[in-house]
């Protein structure tokens, strides 16, 4: 079930609203970006919407804007990152695709070379 007020037990809500600490990296009115605890790369950030959808076809669907700012949002942190064009965009949607918070989120990675297929 889709909550845009935020899901009281989710991670994510919980840093948006500041009640967690996190490495904040970008603040706007519908997004939040800060850097992931366990990096995968020298730059590994997470995207977040401020509202609380489950997975990003969820979020897609319920607001449309606000996918399309996650994707503005990774532009804009990955050039004051350093990145450049050259950086990868990661969304896991499901268990299955190793989604393990589900609150929508992109991961921003970057700072070395990407192999491929990813895994």
């Amino acid at each position: 079930m889709t909550d845009t007020n935020g899901d009281v037990d989710c991670l994510f809500c919980k840093i948006v609203a500041g009640e967690i600490a996190a490495d904040i990296v970008h603040e706007s009115a519908t997004t939040v970006g800060f850097r992931d605890l366990n990096p995968q790369a020298p730059t590994h950030v997470l995207v977040v919407p401020r509202s609380h959808y489950a997975n990003a076809a969820d979020l897609a669907a319920g607001e449309p804007e606000t996918a399309a700012h996650l994707f503005h949002a990774a532009r804009e942190i990955a050039a004051s990152e350093g990145l450049g064009d050259s950086y990868r965009l990661v969304i896991n949607t499901g268990a299955d695709a190793q989604q393990t918070v589900f609150h929508t989120h992109v991961h921003l990675l970057g700072g070395r070379a990407m192999t491929w297929p990813p895994g």
